[in-house]
């Protein structure tokens, strides 16, 4: 069944550009990951959207994941509250919305 991580990041004053640099450069050939989109949610503020072809496969992934974090992680404000630099969720889809 198709899953989706979601994962919020907020970016340092003046490091955009290197944060999203980082994601272009970033090498997306997870096994199972369909796509993904980056969403600019406010000033310095983004979620990254991936779809994955199962919830197992995102999982397999999180290792090469959180090493992908590690690379533009000195760009990122801690958020607080105890979540750290990001703020991920991630599950199956349970109902497909459609026009």
């Amino acid at each position: 069944m198709t899953a989706f991580n979601i994962v919020r990041f907020r970016v340092k004053p003046g490091r955009e550009e290197a944060f999203l640099e980082a994601h272009r450069k970033a090498d997306p050939t997870f096994k199972g990951f369909l796509r993904g989109s980056m969403v600019k949610t406010g000033e310095r503020s983004f979620c990254l959207v991936g779809e994955w072809a199962s919830f197992d496969d995102l999982v397999a992934a999180r290792p090469k994941m959180i090493g992908l974090l590690d690379s533009f992680r000195a760009e990122l404000e801690d958020q607080g509250n105890g979540l750290g630099v990001t703020d991920p969720v991630s599950g199956e889809v349970v109902l497909d919305l459609k026009p």
